[in-house]
């Protein structure tokens, strides 16, 4: 049988997954109701928390759409699917496949019809994400006992501290947005795209948040993820064509 990226068994295997993540899901929200029942909560506050609560997943969930349509390119539906749906990030899953990708001597605009790859993508993949449910419970409480004592004696040390952690978190993503700058020299400008579309993306997330501030509108804020997560993409386009990426 030769191996498609797109397989039905595939499928079979993420839909059991997802079905299985689901069923918890609805485990924990009927445990919820009936708690809430028992501790003489109104039948109208818990609909409508729950009401609102679905409605304001709806912005992540385009988030995951859209990181799903971007990987399924070269790692056909199933596996994105599986990743985004689960537990994953769409920065973090396309940094992991592309790298084994280019290790592999592939392009990421190609479908990977070589299985060898595939698990190797699917490995990398859930092993680095995977690391964090391994120290979370392991670590955070310890760091976040040491990272409020810091905060006790010393408030502004305490805030530069934790700001320090989120910069070297971004800082990560950064070097592989800036990592192929340096083709300039050899006249390639093709490196400056993911630059450029960071910096589209970052635009509009900037207007959005100034919007959602000035206009009050909150549910702005909750879709500007996504938004400029589409703007970017689209913003992809007229980079690549006019920086040269595809020659």
């Amino acid at each position: 049988m030769d191996f498609s990226a797109n397989h039905p068994i595939l499928f079979a295997i993420v839909a059991g997954i997802i079905a299985l993540v689901l069923a918890q899901s609805v485990f924990f929200l009927v445990r919820a109701v009936k708690r809430a029942k028992q501790l003489g909560i109104a039948k109208s506050t818990v609909s409508k928390t729950i009401t609102s609560a679905a409605i304001f997943t709806i912005a992540p969930a385009i988030a995951v759409l859209v990181g799903v349509v971007a990987l399924s390119k070269s790692l056909g539906v199933a596996l994105p699917w599986l990743r985004l749906s689960v537990i994953g990030s769409i920065t973090y899953e396309t940094v992991a496949a592309g790298n084994v990708i280019e290790a592999a001597g592939k392009e990421m605009s190609e479908l990977v019809s070589d299985p060898s790859i595939f698990v190797s993508i699917a490995w990398v993949m859930t092993i680095g994400i995977g690391a964090g449910l391994v120290f979370v419970p392991f670590v955070t409480k310890k760091l976040q006992s040491g990272m409020s004592k810091i905060g006790m004696k010393d408030k502004k040390w305490g805030e530069i501290f934790n700001n320090a952690m989120f910069l070297g978190m971004i800082s990560a993503f950064l070097g592989f947005v800036f990592c192929d700058v340096g083709l300039i020299i050899k006249g390639d400008f093709s490196g400056l795209i993911p630059v450029c579309v960071m910096g589209a993306s970052a635009v509009v997330m900037a207007v959005l948040g100034l919007i959602a501030t000035k206009t009050k509108i909150r549910w702005l804020t909750d879709y500007a993820l996504p938004v400029s997560l589409i703007a970017g993409m689209a913003s992809a386009i007229p980079f690549t064509a006019l920086l040269g990426g595809g020659a």
